[in-house]
């Protein structure tokens, strides 16, 4: 079994998320012997984000700079460790209410028609990654649960669950760690709550 593991969060050893991921990988390697670890960390080697310069190269008579061919050879071997992983682990903290640019910066090179998604005869997407298990580690500052007068605020896990759904994939996992910067003892507590519930995931 491949397992890809991508974090996107700016905050290094400090990051919730990346504890969370970093649990999460830790449980399905416990669960699974012999697993293969492929690691992508957004913020120390990131992405270059989607230009039009990168679509463009792909024309056959394309003057493409040195930089640009590097940055989508780069994208290109993203794309590759998405397609041949069977489980996908990402950490996703919650920035300004969405997901930070490094993990944008990714999803739009792994979501490549032809390659994750293709549109049949009606006109009507079909997802092409459908094999693949997808845990996500979100981190939150405040509170956005379905719950809460915030909810509607929340373009983390509604975001991805439709990313994934995209391609194939429609029952994304996600472990939460909720209210990280709402109060005093609350960071320890919401970690501590989704450092338990990573431990219980299952191999399958």
């Amino acid at each position: 079994m491949k397992l890809l593991h991508v974090d996107a969060s700016i905050l290094g050893a400090h990051s919730v998320s990346r504890a969370v991921s970093a649990a999460i990988v830790h449980r399905l390697e416990a669960e699974t012997p012999g697993v293969e670890i492929i690691r992508r960390d957004l913020t120390a080697a990131p992405l270059a984000h989607l230009s039009g310069g990168h679509l463009a190269a792909a024309a056959p008579d394309a003057d493409v700079s040195a930089e640009t061919r590097a940055e989508n050879a780069e994208a290109a071997r993203a794309l590759d460790e998405f397609l041949q992983a069977d489980v996908v682990v990402i950490g996703a903290p919650m920035y300004n209410f969405s997901i930070p640019s490094q993990l944008k910066a990714w999803i739009d090179r792994v979501l490549v028609a032809g390659r994750t998604f293709r549109y049949d005869e009606n006109g009507r997407v079909v997802g092409l990654a459908g094999d693949k298990r997808v845990i996500v580690a979100v981190s939150r500052g405040g509170f956005y649960g379905a719950d809460t007068p915030m909810a509607a605020f929340e373009h983390v896990e509604t975001y991805l669950k439709a990313v994934f759904a995209f391609i194939g994939v429609p029952d994304v996992e996600f472990v939460v760690a909720e209210g990280v910067m709402a109060g005093p003892g609350l960071r320890e507590k919401a970690l501590d709550a989704a450092l338990q519930d990573a431990g219980r995931l299952k191999a399958a």
